[in-house]
């Protein structure tokens, strides 16, 4: 039996420059979608996958992260003098689900750089890492698959999905051949390559890499191995590329819908559609939208 999966890392340093002006003086994962910070989805998905240990990798500019996973004492007392107790229950909620802890990024090196700052956090075992821009709604959370594909395997597992060939270019991409799994053969694969951004016409297929991956210890060997790339930064992509020189690497198709709340039509969306999901909200929500001439 492979360890136990007990940590998962939160890359959360960059600048958010596609939602500028709004993240000027606010992390772009504390924008909310509905009425919840982009990355406490993300924390919620790891918590409702059996990992309560979260490492967020963060930078300048980005105490509001930790204020919003913190007790907040005046806040609480507000609430619970003024009778409050299901807002006072939800504010407690947020700094009680789970054991967080920060670590710096002082310079924007890329998502391998990221992942490496948490290495001594990690320590010498598995570990998650979620990119709380990818917020994925499904009915078993997507961290939940890919950790009950990792512990068959004993190897690291990324989430893979589906894009139409033209999209692939923003992505990366893996050339893999399926496996038999769970009596299916279209959703875990062996990966033989992975490719950073191909051209459509050079993606060896139209499986991309989204964020959501289990990894081994190993990957820090690798990340602290290869050199950087364009613009200095450490890409997690080449150091994955070195660690399947000694290891397999699995591929997993999830089933889920995914949002890229990084990006401004994705969060529309993803609005649109949590908030027609609440019981509080979707019925009148639904009943407005019906009513716009579009």
């Amino acid at each position: 039996m492979p360890a136990k999966v007990r940590k998962a890392v939160f890359p959360a340093a960059g600048l958010g420059t596609r939602f500028l002006p709004a993240t000027k003086a606010q992390p772009k994962e504390m924008l909310p979608i509905v009425d919840k910070p982009i990355i406490q989805y993300g924390v919620e998905e790891a918590l409702h996958s059996g990992i309560q240990n979260i490492i967020i990798v963060t930078g300048r500019g980005k105490t509001a992260i930790e204020d919003h996973f913190d007790v907040s004492f005046e806040l609480e007392y507000l609430l619970e003098s003024r009778a409050k107790r299901d807002l006072l229950a939800t504010v407690r909620g947020i700094s009680d689900m789970i054991n967080v802890s920060y670590v710096r990024q002082k310079e924007a090196l890329g998502l391998g750089h990221a992942v490496l700052r948490a290495m001594e956090l990690v320590g010498d075992e598995p570990f998650a890492v979620v990119l709380a821009d990818d917020v994925i709604e499904a009915e078993t959370p997507c961290l939940r698959q890919l950790l009950d594909v990792h512990n068959f395997f004993c190897a690291p597992v990324l989430a893979v999905m589906e894009v139409p060939p033209d999209n692939i270019s923003a992505y990366g991409a893996i050339d893999a051949e399926p496996v038999r799994h769970n009596g299916t053969h279209d959703r875990v694969y062996r990966i033989r390559d992975l490719v950073e951004k191909p051209k459509s016409s050079d993606a060896p297929s139209n499986l991309a890499i989204i964020g959501r991956y289990v990894l081994t210890p190993e990957i820090f060997d690798s990340l602290q191995t290869i050199d950087p790339g364009s613009g200095g930064e450490i890409q997690l992509t080449d150091a994955l590329k070195h660690l399947l020189r000694s290891r397999p690497i699995y591929a997993y198709r999830f089933e889920g819908t995914r949002y890229d709340a990084g990006d401004k039509l994705g969060f529309l969306k993803a609005t649109v559609e949590y908030a027609l999901r609440r019981h509080d909200l979707g019925g009148p929500f639904r009943d407005y939208l019906k009513g716009l001439k579009l």
